[in-house]
């Protein structure tokens, strides 16, 4: 029976997930037990109305035009994004393990809205009351970028395929979807398994990539390939040269570029990547006009290599500090303990001391960075002071089996005085070390059998030299064998799969909302699984508990209580050498490019929301030409 009921802006679905109306200020239920909805939302309502013509943060008359060029750092060797094998352009490695320039999901994310999506592929969602399931319509007029119809079967497909022959980030992410059926060729169903956190799986289903079912099955989708795939986002692949280049063209033919979700988006032409051997040798091409756009990683460049540049004298590069308000998550050392010489905390404590941070951010870094203390750095998950009653509920059961320190305070790395004299923490760690059984002899650290304690930092590039090499001095001065590896990224790539390494560099940026991938970044299940991003091999039940209860979390409350505790574990055992953070993008580019009032609060918004302005270009051409 088909019963039709009103209700307020929003309905609110008993694990938070809250779907708000496709018929203006009444939702349709289609069946017993289940809501229809142009969007989804996981923690509170919906921003935009079913009747929404556009996001906020766009300019729905953006011109269409123009070419923006972009550099990439060594090369690429295959166009398949979705599998271990082979280097894609990190341009196709966009949201949710896709490219979005490239292939379409079946809902879009608005980057003003904390985790909200809404009708891409899919104009409808339909969502059981119990979460046991979600239904996607798809669009009668979604096509394939060779004019054919997308269809339920494609996203059976892509569910499949992903699965059975993807990297391994998609078997933890959809490791509770039981099934996904074709019910009908445009409705597809997401049927999940049960007794599992339910929470995320509906925008996890939303953000799924689609793939060209008649395309892949005549082809091997576990092989690299460098053959432009069949597509269904705004952009095409065309003049691949890996070394070289790769091209995105707009595609002239895309059927969702007068969507809500699209309006005002993706209006250059054409988005180049060029690549370059080195961030120095790129640097220098940027201020050469070889490209146009960068965003500065490096603080000692950013403060001292762009003013006396003509370019950027004479206004022709043009600088700008976006304000970041996602988290920054964390960007650190990481240690891996399935070396047995890191499996002490002490340890790994030690190796911490030697990491003189304020020296490096005073002399290396002009002082543009703060010191990561958080796994949640700049949002509200992060750690702060002493644990709240709620976060000692959680922690309770496990004392004795986490470091103390956890009960007392937030985690705060050893500072120094930025002197670069740091014997008090150097002498804090040779008796770490000793407590753990390494004493020096014949002129370096040792265990108890002998063993030469050596340490490898392993880097595809050398902009981290200037930072690890005196971090190597300090190490060296405890007795241990330290020293910096460089090697070619696809060798780079292989060894961290593998986690063939000792300590390397890795960065992650934390979702707004943390849920599944938490187990992917630190569960024991994935300690020793290839290609994980459990870079660290984090093996702790203690660890795994409070991970499923953030997975769990039924409201924003109980997630951030949550991710504190974890937070907690995490830092004080370790893990980690942890870096620095600025919640900020230091941006810089030619100035021939237009863009909209306003910046979206989670997002850059740069490669989708600007534009080419041709008055500023042929100003800006003019300039040059009548400067040379």
């Amino acid at each position: 029976m088909i019963r039709a009921m009103r209700y307020p802006a929003a309905v609110a679905l008993s694990a938070g997930l809250l779907v708000a109306g496709l018929s203006g200020a009444a939702d349709r239920v289609w069946a017993t037990g289940s809501t229809v909805s142009h969007g989804l939302s996981t923690f509170g309502d919906l921003k935009y109305g079913a009747g929404f013509t556009h996001f906020d943060y766009v300019n729905p008359n953006a011109p269409k035009g123009g070419v923006m060029r972009l550099r990439g750092i060594g090369s690429y060797d295959s166009l398949n994004p979705f599998i271990l094998k082979g280097v894609a352009p990190s341009s196709m490695l966009l949201r949710d393990g896709g490219g979005e320039m490239v292939y379409d999901t079946l809902m879009a994310r608005a980057d003003d809205e904390a985790d909200a999506v809404y009708g891409l592929i899919a104009e409808s969602v339909e969502m059981a009351d119990d979460r046991t399931w979600v239904s996607f319509t798809i669009r009668p007029q979604a096509r394939w970028s060779d004019g054919s119809p997308i269809t339920a079967d494609d996203v059976a497909f892509s569910y499949e395929t992903l699965l059975s022959k993807g990297a391994p980030q998609f078997k933890v992410r959809y490791k509770d979807f039981e099934s996904v059926t074709a019910l009908t060729p445009k409705v597809v169903r997401f049927t999940f398994r049960a007794g599992a956190a339910v929470r995320d799986l509906p925008l996890f289903a939303a953000g799924m990539p689609i793939l060209s079912k008649a395309y892949w099955s005549s082809r091997d989708f576990a092989k690299s390939t460098l053959e432009p795939p069949v597509n269904s986002g705004p952009y095409v692949i065309t003049d691949v040269k890996p070394g070289r280049s790769v091209t995105f063209r707009r595609n002239p033919d895309y059927w969702g570029r007068d969507l809500p979700v699209n309006r005002g988006r993706w209006n250059f032409d054409a988005i180049r990547v060029d690549y370059y051997r080195d961030r120095g040798i790129a640097r220098e091409a940027f201020f050469a006009g070889e490209y146009d756009f960068r965003e500065e990683f490096t603080s000692k460049a950013w403060a001292i290599e762009y003013d006396p540049k003509p370019a950027v004298q004479k206004g022709w590069i043009q600088r700008r500090t976006l304000k970041d308000e996602t988290p920054s998550g964390v960007q650190a050392f990481f240690l891996n303990n399935r070396r047995t010489k890191f499996a002490d905390s002490r340890v790994r404590e030690a190796l911490g001391l030697a990491f003189d941070f304020e020296w490096t951010n005073k002399t290396l870094f002009h002082g543009l960075y703060e010191r990561t203390t958080s796994m949640f750095e700049n949002s509200e998950l992060a750690a702060k002071g002493p644990p709240t009653p709620a976060e000692l509920a959680l922690l309770e059961p496990y004392r004795g089996q986490v470091p103390d320190g956890v009960f007392k305070s937030a985690f705060v790395p050893a500072t120094t005085d930025g002197s670069g004299k740091i014997r008090e923490n150097l002498r804090k760690a040779t008796k770490l070390l000793k407590a753990a059984g390494w004493r020096i002899k014949d002129g370096s650290l040792r265990n108890a059998a002998g063993q030469e304690f050596t340490m490898e930092f392993l880097m595809y590039e050398r902009s981290f030299e200037r930072i690890i090499a005196p971090y190597v001095r300090n190490l060296k001065r405890l007795g241990i064998n330290a020293r910096m590896r460089i090697v070619d990224v696809a060798n780079f790539e292989n060894r961290m799969r593998e986690f063939d390494f000792d300590v390397t560099t890795r960065r992650y940026i934390q979702p707004l909302t943390p849920g599944l991938e938490q187990q992917n970044y630190w569960g024991s299940d994935y300690a020793e699984q290839i290609g994980s991003a459990n870079l660290a091999g984090i093996k702790s039940p203690v660890v795994d508990a409070l991970v499923g209860m953030l997975v769990k979390a039924g409201n924003r409350e109980e997630l951030v209580t949550a991710a504190r505790a974890l937070d907690r574990v995490l830092m004080w055992n370790h893990y980690v050498v942890p870096h620095w953070f600025k919640g900020a993008h230091t941006i810089a580019f030619w100035d021939k490019f237009g863009w909209p009032d306003k910046k979206p609060n989670y997002d850059r918004g740069i490669f989708d929301t600007w534009w080419f302005d041709r008055d500023k270009d042929k100003s800006l051409q003019a300039a040059r030409s009548a400067d040379n």
